[in-house]
C-alpha cells in the first residue's frame, strides 16, 4: 500500500500530493483571516504565507477545471483570479502589502527567474544549448517582423489609425513588459510628442497586459497540440538532433535524466543557490561596465561557464537541484505574486473593446505562428520554437514565467529571456527612433 492510500485511509478527505487538502486549505485561510486583522508581516515571510498557500490550491485547482485546463490550467487561474481579487478589493491592503514587499522589494521574481537561467543552463547538453542559442533567432525576427504586420493589419481594419495602432498597441506588446518596455517607452513618448509620461503609461499597459494573457492562453494550446502530435514537441528541447544524411530528416534526441555526477552524494542545496545568486551578483556588477541587463547578462555568464566547465559537476548537480525545487513547487505561488502585483486589471476595462482585444490577439497569434513555421524549417521542435518565439509578446520576466508554465516548459526559460529582452529592447529602441521621426 502506497503513502497516499495510507494517507486516504486515515484522513476519508481529498488529498493533495500525498497531504490532506484540509491542512494547505486550513493553513491558507488563517493566513487570509489575519490578513483582515492586519496581522501578516509586510515582508518575506508574510508574502511566502499567502502566495504559496494560494498557489497550492488554486494552480491543481485550474489544471482540473474543463477547458481552462487545456487553456493554460493553473497557471491562467494562478494569474488572473488574485487579479480580478485585487481588482475587486477582495484581498485586504495588509495582505496586498505583504505580496508585494516579497515580488518588489525583495524581488523574489528575479530570484525564480535566475534559478531557471541558471539551473537549466547548467544542467543542459553543451551541444543542444549551442544549437538552440544558434537557432533561436531568425524565428524571434521572422516572428517579429509577422506579428507587426499582422497587428498593424488588424488594427487599422478596426478602425485605428497607423500611429496609433503601431506605437499604442503593437509596440507595448513586444517591447518586453512593463518595467522593461512600457515605462522606457512612455518617456520616450513623452519627450518626442509633449506631456508626462504617466499618461502615456496608461494608454501603454492595457495591450501589453492583454497581449500577455492571449500568449499564456496560446502557450497552453501549443502544449496541447504537442501532446496529440509528439512529432512536433520537444518536450523544452529546441533542437532536434540530425541522424541521416537526407536533409530534413531528423529523429529527436532520447532525452534521459543526466546521471548523478558524484554517486551517492546528497545534492548541497546551499551551494546550489550560492551559484545561482553569486552568477547574478556579478551579473549586476558588469551591469555597470557592459550596460546591459543583468538577466541578460546571467544568461551569457551561465552560458560561457557551462561552455568552459568553469563548475565542477557535483556544482552542476546543485544548481539543478535547487532548479528542480522551485520548478516543481514554486512557480504557482510565483503566478499568485505576478497577478496581485504585476497584473493591474484597472488599467485595461477602460479600454476594453472587440477590435482592441482582436488587434492585440492578432500581434500574439502571428508571433507565434511564425515561429512554429520557421522553427519547424530550422529542424527545431516547433512547438518549443513558438513557445520562445511567443515569449517576446509577453510581460518581460513576468510572462516568461506565465507563458512557459501554462506549456509546462519551465527549462526554456534561458531562451525565452533572450526573445524577451534583447527583442524587447530592440522594440523600445525602434519605436523611440521611430516616433520621433514620425511624431
Amino acid at each position: 500500500m502506497s503513502s497516499t492510500d495510507k494517507i486516504r485511509r486515515a484522513y476519508p478527505l481529498p488529498v493533495l500530493d500525498g497531504v490532506p487538502l484540509l491542512v494547505p486549505v486550513a493553513l491558507t485561510a488563517l493566513v487570509l483571516v489575519a490578513g483582515r486583522f492586519r496581522a501578516i508581516p509586510e515582508n518575506m515571510i508574510g508574502g511566502l504565507a499567502v502566495i504559496v498557500g494560494l498557489g497550492m490550491l488554486l494552480g491543481p485547482l485550474g489544471n482540473r477545471l474543463p477547458i481552462v485546463s487545456r487553456i493554460g490550467g493553473g497557471a491562467l487561474v494562478c494569474l488572473m483570479v488574485p487579479s480580478i481579487l485585487v481588482y475587486t478589493k477582495a484581498f485586504d491592503a495588509t495582505t496586498v502589502k505583504a505580496a508585494t514587499s516579497l515580488m518588489k522589494q525583495a524581488n523574489f521574481l528575479y530570484f525564480v527567474i535566475a534559478t531557471l537561467v541558471v539551473g537549466s543552463i547548467l544542467g543542459m547538453s553543451r551541444k543542444l544549448m549551442v544549437g538552440g542559442l544558434i537557432r533561436i533567432f531568425p524565428p524571434l525576427l521572422a516572428g517579429t517582423v509577422a506579428a507587426v504586420a499582422v497587428g498593424l493589419g488588424t488594427a487599422m481594419a478596426f478602425g485605428y489609425d497607423f500611429h496609433r495602432a503601431l506605437f499604442y498597441i503593437v509596440v507595448p506588446i513586444l517591447g518586453g513588459g512593463i518595467g522593461e518596455g512600457v515605462i522606457p517607452l512612455s518617456s520616450a513618448y513623452a519627450s518626442a510628442l509633449g506631456g508626462e509620461p504617466g499618461s502615456y503609461v496608461a494608454e501603454l499597459i492595457p495591450a501589453a497586459i492583454i497581449g500577455n494573457i492571449v500568449a499564456i492562453v496560446t502557450a497552453g494550446a501549443l502544449r496541447r497540440l504537442g501532446e496529440r502530435s509528439p512529432h512536433l514537441d520537444g518536450g523544452g528541447q529546441l533542437v532536434r538532433e540530425a541522424r541521416h544524411a537526407v536533409v530534413g530528416q531528423f529523429d529527436p534526441v532520447v532525452r534521459q535524466p543526466d546521471p548523478d555526477p558524484v554517486p551517492g552524494r546528497e545534492p548541497n542545496y546551499a551551494l546550489g543557490v550560492l551559484t545561482i545568486t553569486g552568477l547574478f551578483v556579478f551579473a549586476t556588477l558588469l551591469e555597470k561596465l557592459i550596460h546591459l541587463p543583468a538577466p541578460v547578462l546571467v544568461i551569457i555568464l551561465s552560458v560561457l561557464c557551462k561552455l568552459a566547465g568553469v563548475f565542477p559537476p557535483a556544482v552542476e548537480s546543485d544548481a539543478r537541484a535547487v532548479y528542480a525545487i522551485i520548478s516543481r513547487h514554486f512557480i504557482y505561488p510565483t503566478m499568485i505574486g505576478l497577478g496581485m502585483v504585476y497584473l493591474p486589471l484597472n488599467n485595461v476595462v477602460g479600454v476594453l473593446s472587440p477590435g482592441y482585444v482582436i488587434a492585440c490577439a492578432a500581434v500574439v497569434l502571428a508571433m507565434a505562428a511564425t515561429g512554429f513555421l520557421v522553427g519547424r524549417t530550422l529542424a527545431m521542435y516547433p512547438v518549443d520554437a513558438a513557445l520562445v518565439t511567443v515569449c517576446h509578446s509577453g510581460l518581460g520576466g513576468t510572462g516568461d514565467v506565465a507563458i512557459l508554465s501554462a506549456a509546462n516548459r519551465m527549462n526554456l526559460m534561458p531562451f525565452a529571456q533572450i526573445s524577451t529582452r534583447l527583442g524587447g529592447v530592440t522594440t523600445v529602441i525602434t519605436a523611440a527612433w521611430l516616433i520621433r521621426l514620425l511624431g
